[in-house]
């Protein structure tokens, strides 16, 4: 039994059609999430765009059109939207819970081979999910702009338990172990696959899970399937598309092109979109939009959820 009923991230699953018209530009929202949507608030510029191995200069990504939008707490879904109050690169609405986004401190808290081993006090937290090669250490690092607050490298599997990352004082960014990793043993991964979805089932303070989606490859049907299990249990989600500002040679689309692709194959499964963000580690995009995204939803449950 949960604690605290998550009303609006369940909402999120229920039956609407994927469409979306052009925006109208209408105020609409308040002055306060006029604000955070104009100018997301980081606590610092992102870093300069850089050129790295195996990738070429790539122009800025475009964002798909006839993007269905998420609505966030406290807007009515029939609002008409300005343009200027998306989250740039995504299909998020500002909200009036936006709120301050600025990570002034991470603190590793410790590791956990089970679900019931997590810390117990009433925190909210985000889970950071996805295949094992998709990112999931660097975006932490991103977002908190620390080094090494989660291990990176470059044999994927390194995380292989529930990691638990303070943030301020006041919540949780906790790194779970990738899925997909084909060179652990098949008990390993079965493991891993039982302790997470424990988690996903049983975690009370989780506000929602970002799931991880590599945008320099084509859809990968064991990311379509996750997210899939996800919606089937009714577990809140933000698509977190990362490598947006890769191009590879030989794997096929560009980023833009493959999370076109990836949108449209999730539009079958869920009928009300999910909020998605376009993400880089490398350049720093999406970094203060989706802080800014995750200030809203956990504003809200801090505040309205009961």
């Amino acid at each position: 039994m949960l604690l605290r009923p998550r009303p609006f991230l369940l909402q999120a699953l229920t039956p609407l059609p994927f469409s979306c018209g052009p925006l109208a530009v209408r105020r609409t929202l308040s002055a306060h999430a006029a604000a955070a949507g104009a100018a997301p608030r980081g606590d610092a510029p992102a870093p300069a765009r850089t050129r790295h191995k195996n990738s070429r200069k790539a122009e800025p990504p475009r964002v798909p059109t006839d993007t269905a939008l998420f609505f966030p707490p406290g807007v009515d879904r029939d609002a008409a939207v300005a343009a200027e109050m998306l989250i740039p690169g995504s299909n998020i609405v500002v909200g009036p819970y936006a709120g301050d986004a600025r990570v002034k401190e991470a603190e590793f808290i410790g590791c956990s081979a089970h679900a019931r081993d997590c810390p117990k006090d009433d925190r909210p937290e985000f889970a950071v999910l996805g295949r094992s090669n998709v990112g999931k250490s660097s975006l932490i690092n991103t977002l908190t702009r620390r080094k090494e607050v989660a291990l990176t490298s470059k044999k994927p599997g390194k995380t292989q338990t529930i990691n638990h990352h303070l943030i301020n004082k006041s919540w949780y960014l906790v790194d779970l172990p990738g899925y997909g990793f084909a060179a652990a043993s098949k008990t390993a991964r079965t493991d891993w696959s039982s302790f997470t979805k424990g988690y996903f089932l049983n975690r009370d303070t989780l506000v929602g899970v970002l799931l991880l989606v590599d945008a320099s490859v084509p859809t990968q049907q064991i990311d379509l399937d996750c997210a899939n299990w996800l919606g089937r249990n009714n577990v809140g989600l933000t698509f977190v598309f990362t490598k947006c500002d890769k191009v590879k040679k030989g794997k096929g689309g560009r980023p833009d092109e493959n999370i076109k692709v990836f949108l449209e194959n999730i539009g079958s499964l869920y009928p009300r979109p999910p909020p998605w963000i376009m993400t880089s580690s490398t350049t720093g995009l999406g970094r203060d939009g989706l802080l800014l995204h995750m200030s809203q939803l956990r504003n809200y449950w801090d505040n309205e959820a009961t």
